[in-house]
């Protein structure tokens, strides 16, 4: 199979529901993040396509599924992130419905990249969202963006605390340092996405 090309990336469709959802074949992988830890723009990046993912001066913007078409057979899936103070916790629940059950279910699901801000890693829901997928045996590939905020002692003191942290979880988590304003790590990004996209469940 082809490498995907992520600039022909295309809005397919926003679902509030799984039962909205597309079929489930081919292979998807799905984005999630804190709701200011920048997964719109890391998103708008990789894609080369700033209106791909709408980036919001008000984090928790995203409140459903949204789906992205690279071909016949391969999609990005962008998650709700939640976390922030001024989303009501009703809401906050009926993301957190969706999110668990989408990554419960989903059988096309590949991997998923979790998106922090390498300021704050490993916060509660970066926390929660690595236990259950351990507990799922679905491979994670951390993102620790926003890198261009810190020096280079700084991101490379970070990157080892949160590799030390994440070693005892029994599925495949990978890590790498991001910043999706100067494209930092996009060629990393890639090769762990191309690996993905290459296993074909068939």
């Amino acid at each position: 199979m082809t490498k995907p090309n992520y600039q022909n990336a295309q809005f397919l469709l926003s679902v509030a529901h799984l039962d909205q959802l597309p079929a489930d074949q081919g292979i998807e992988v799905a984005f999630v993040g804190r709701s200011n830890a920048g997964k719109s723009s890391v998103l708008n990046q990789l894609t080369q396509n700033k209106n791909l993912a709408r980036v919001s001066k008000t984090p928790g913007r995203t409140q459903l599924i949204n789906l992205f078409t690279l071909d016949d057979h391969r999609r990005i899936a962008d998650l709700p992130g939640y976390g922030y103070a001024k989303v009501p916790a009703d809401i906050k629940k009926q993301w957190q419905t969706l999110l668990d059950t989408y990554l419960r279910n989903r059988h096309s699901l590949r991997g998923l990249i979790l998106v922090m801000d390498i300021r704050h890693p490993l916060k509660e829901f970066d926390q929660n969202m690595l236990d259950w997928c351990s507990q799922c045996a679905l491979s994670v590939h951390i993102l620790l963006n926003k890198s261009d905020k810190l020096t280079r002692s700084a991101i490379h003191t970070t990157f080892k605390e949160v590799s030390k942290k994440i070693e005892h979880y029994p599925n495949t988590i990978t890590l790498q340092v991001f910043s999706a304003v100067k494209g930092t790590g996009l060629d990393e990004l890639k090769e762990k996405l191309n690996k993905w996209y290459r296993r074909d469940e068939h």
